[in-house]
């Protein structure tokens, strides 16, 4: 897996909802196993096989955070910098349709575009990364290039 960039606070997120799985969300699936046990045969039980499947999918979900941890590498709080970095917040116009937009730079499991939080691997992240205000931003999409200009930082 790649490196991923994360805050202190993401990191403590991820850390706690990986908490959180091995700990309650473990004891959960494990009494709902237990408790259909109890409900006799097994080869017709569907509460039995519902909870086996939720345990599978529960320790994938496992997993995937472990890996996540990792692969994270601890990145500085970037508020205040004159630079686009991972965890900040940026203002652009794109410059052929004049439409403002406002995105925070978050790693990729804290990525939610709809609220305005874009993964740091995405490609309008990478294309903002490292530019400063004023600057513009090209970025390559299947409708063509779409050019970013960056109009505040924070």
């Amino acid at each position: 897996m790649d490196v991923v960039e994360m805050t202190q606070d993401e990191l403590t997120r991820l850390r706690e909802e990986l908490g959180e799985l091995e700990g309650a969300g473990r004891s959960a699936i494990a009494a709902r196993i237990k408790t259909a046990r109890e409900w006799g045969d097994l080869k017709e039980n569907g509460e039995y096989h519902a909870a086996k499947e939720s345990q599978a999918h529960l320790e994938t979900q496992i997993l995937r955070l472990r890996e996540q941890l990792r692969a994270a590498v601890l990145v500085e709080d970037a508020a205040g910098g004159s630079v686009v970095r991972h965890g900040n917040t940026v203002d652009v116009t794109d410059l052929a349709t004049k439409a403002k937009q406002t995105f925070k730079i978050v790693s990729p499991n804290d990525a939610s575009p709809s609220e305005g939080l874009i993964s740091s691997a995405s490609p309008i992240a990478q294309a903002l990364l490292g530019t400063k205000k004023g600057d513009v931003a090209k970025v390559a999409t299947p409708r063509g290039t779409r050019e970013l200009r960056v109009d505040k930082l924070a």
